[in-house]
């Protein structure tokens, strides 16, 4: 998925310059700032490609359990609820904290990174120690208050990985002008929802086009579609675990990249030993090495926030 965001950055940025260079009356300078906005938007997408990823992994498993109308209208509603993120609170936020208060954004970043943790420790333990009655009161739930508790928590986990995306973005453009930053991160969060909420469109729709072809005549159309029908909930299952994993990875990998920046060192040289150790290996190994100890701190800082946050006393008890 990230090498098509890479081919598809391509092509946006070079029909971007195509277009820059035949708008004659706009004169030399605009066709120049369009083409470096759209040169800029390209190398910050394509360095928020991991956070893509994750954010892909992580959005179908808001939609597991609903009837199959509801599943395009539940990732339009969290799509739209991620642009809102983007566009209005995280664009203008990170461009004002970046102008006038830069030091608060690693310890904001870092917030939300422990919040990942946090919530995927406690996805964690509720999937390893499942409890009856929290089925049997999720199945009884009014599908529109499940169908809203599920989006809200969408959106709300959508913010964090949002924020990093955006992070990372104005990173890579921050020597550019005021106007360009805003531009090409304007790009960055339209392209990465596109493309990210389309990804997870044709993946929860793909069992009803399976059940599609399997009604065919052609026989390897038909099998096809069967394979599509026999192997989605699996797929799904699967899914839903790499989005689990995905945010302990993320959140537990912004937060060791913070800790360096204030001088805590130790997490992130042993990730970076623990990298050395494989990297004869090939790159896979590097990265799951990588992956696999942001995910291993994320789920030790996880479980300390949700011990603290069960040990404080709750009124009535």
């Amino acid at each position: 998925m990230a090498s098509g965001l890479f081919a598809l950055l391509d092509d946006v940025a070079a029909i971007a310059k195509v277009a820059a260079a035949s708008i004659d009356d706009v004169g030399t300078m605009a066709a120049a700032s369009l083409d470096d906005t759209a040169a800029a938007a390209a190398k910050a997408s394509a360095k928020a490609a991991g956070v893509v990823v994750d954010d892909a992994a992580v959005t179908p498993r808001y939609v597991t359990g609903f009837a199959a109308d509801r599943e395009i209208p539940i990732v339009a509603k969290i799509a739209r609820g991620s642009l809102k993120n983007k566009l209005v609170f995280l664009l203008p936020g990170a461009l004002a904290l970046s102008y006038f208060l830069p030091v608060v954004i690693t310890p904001l970043l870092m917030a939300g990174g422990a919040f990942l943790c946090f919530e995927g420790a406690e996805k964690l333990w509720e999937k390893l120690n499942p409890h009856d009655e929290d089925a049997a009161d999720d199945a009884a739930m009014d599908p529109v208050e499940k169908e809203r508790t599920m989006v809200s928590g969408a959106i709300r986990t959508d913010l964090i990985l949002s924020a990093e995306i955006m992070a990372i973005a104005l990173g890579t453009v921050e020597q550019e002008p005021i106007a360009e930053q805003a531009a090409a991160l304007v790009v960055v969060a339209l392209g990465i929802t596109a493309m990210v909420y389309g990804a997870v469109g044709l993946i929860v729709k793909a069992d009803d086009f399976g059940v599609f072809l399997a009604r065919k005549r052609n026989g390897a159309v038909a099998a096809l579609g069967r394979g599509l029908v026999v192997g989605m909930p699996p797929f799904l299952v699967v899914l839903g675990w790499v989005g689990l994993a995905a945010m302990l990875w993320v959140g537990g990998h912004i937060v060791i990249d913070g800790l360096h920046k204030f001088g805590v060192d130790a997490p992130h040289h042993l990730l970076h030993a623990a990298m050395h150790a494989v990297e004869g290996a090939g790159g896979f190994a590097t990265w799951l090495a990588e992956a696999g100890g942001a995910g291993l701190f994320g789920v030790a800082l996880g479980a300390l926030i949700v011990a603290a946050l069960h040990a404080i006393p709750r009124k009535g008890h």
